[in-house]
This record gives C-alpha cells, sequence and structure tokens, in this order.
C-alpha cells in the first residue's frame, strides 16, 4: 500500500507581476493551480529594496479569490499588524532578524485573526526557532537574500530545510515550511523532496511564456510516497 503523495502550495509572488496592469495577472492566479497569492512588502530598511504597501495589497485582495500569504521585509513589523489584517493578510509572515519580541508578536497576529509565520535569513540557524516552533504556522525559508527577485538559489538550503523538518518533528509543531527566493522548474522537485510544504516562485512564473502552466509544473511535484 502506497502513503499519500504529498503536493506542495504554490504561492506565485506578485513582485514580479507586472505593476503597471495587475488585474490579468491577478485573475491568471485565480484562475491556475496556485495556492496563495504571496505579496512581498519591503521598507527600504530591513532590505535594501522598497516594493508596494497597503494600497496595493488592499487591491489586490479586492480581486484575489485565494489567500494572501503577505511576507514583511520591514523593521518593527509589531507596529503594523492590525493595518495588515485589515488590507486582506491571511497569512502573516515577520523576520525573525526583525523582531525583538517575536513570541509577542507571533501572538498578536493570531490574536488578530491571522496564520503566523516566521521567516529565517539565509545565514540564521533554524534552531533559533526552538523555543517559538509550537506556536508557529509557517516557516519562511529565504532561499536568497532578500529584497529582489530574479536570484539564485542557495544550495545550502536544501540542508536547512531538512534541518527544519527535523524541528518540526521533535517539536511536534504543524508549521509548513515555505521556500522563498529561486524556485523554478529546474530544482522544484528537489526542493520539495528535502521536505518543502510551500513553493514560493516569481520571476520563474510571471517571466515565462505561459504562467499558469508553469504554476501547473510546480504544482506536480511530489513527495513522500511509501510503497
Amino acid at each position: 500500500m502506497k502513503a499519500k503523495i504529498k503536493t506542495p502550495l504554490v504561492a506565485p509572488s506578485m513582485l514580479s507581476a507586472n505593476f503597471a496592469n495587475l488585474l490579468p495577472d491577478i485573475e491568471m492566479v485565480n484562475q491556475s493551480q496556485a495556492d496563495w497569492f504571496h505579496m512581498d512588502i519591503m521598507d527600504g530598511r530591513f532590505v535594501p529594496n522598497i516594493s508596494f504597501g497597503f494600497p496595493v495589497l488592499e487591491a489586490v485582495k479586492q480581486h484575489a479569490a485565494k489567500p494572501l500569504d503577505v511576507h514583511l521585509m520591514i523593521v518593527e513589523p509589531e507596529k503594523y499588524l492590525p493595518d495588515f489584517y485589515k488590507a486582506g493578510a491571511s497569512l502573516l509572515t515577520v523576520h525573525y532578524e526583525a523582531c525583538t519580541h517575536l513570541h509577542r508578536t507571533i501572538f498578536a497576529i493570531k490574536e488578530l485573526g491571522m496564520k503566523a509565520g516566521v521567516a529565517l535569513n539565509p545565514h540564521t540557524p533554524v534552531i533559533l526557532l526552538q523555543d517559538i516552533m509550537a506556536h508557529i504556522d509557517l516557516v519562511c525559508l529565504m532561499s536568497v537574500n532578500p529584497g529582489f527577485g530574479g536570484q539564485k538559489f542557495i544550495p545550502h538550503t536544501l540542508v536547512k530545510i531538512r534541518q527544519l523538518r527535523q524541528l518540526i518533528q521533535e517539536t511536534q509543531s504543524a508549521a509548513l515550511i515555505e521556500i522563498d527566493g529561486g524556485v523554478d522548474t529546474g530544482n522544484f522537485q528537489t526542493i520539495v523532496n528535502a521536505g518543502a510544504d510551500v513553493l514560493v516562485a516569481g520571476s520563474s512564473v510571471f517571466k515565462s511564456q505561459n504562467p499558469a502552466a508553469t504554476i501547473a509544473t510546480l504544482k506536480n511535484a511530489h513527495a513522500g510516497t511509501l510503497a
């Protein structure tokens, strides 16, 4: 008897969408096999880039038929949690490196009615989440240095995925493992085989000739089959 095949969630990153005409890209994601909209919020301080804020988030939410997975690459994220809830975030991810009081921030996110995620930069060890792991809904492993789209996947991320999977098991956490950065049709299966649950893909989706077909390809990754 075979175990159930694990199929990853796919979250296209709207950072790579066409900002001169967002609606067709939103509708494409709605009609595709994607599971979430991934929204990267950058402040020019935590990362060396500025992306978009509440007006764009609210505009996407107005037309999105799928949850908004909002990734905050900003300093002092705790100041804006209610605003992101009002703007439509279903899942709100903050960076470990940006939160002095991570436990407090995680519970504040949950109290507002959102799921709570924590992101780790490439240099940050997963073991640092040990004491908060049981309370997290998602861990976003940055597989590039955050701030810009179109970067190459950092291979050491595969090691971190396996370490994180072990930590999740040890702490009996229900957290999903999300991989953000450099995910494409050439490496997605290896990433899922290592233990990833959610694939964030920006440039590889929106710069492809057929974005919906690329999303379908990513969705067809599988892991965990047993005879």
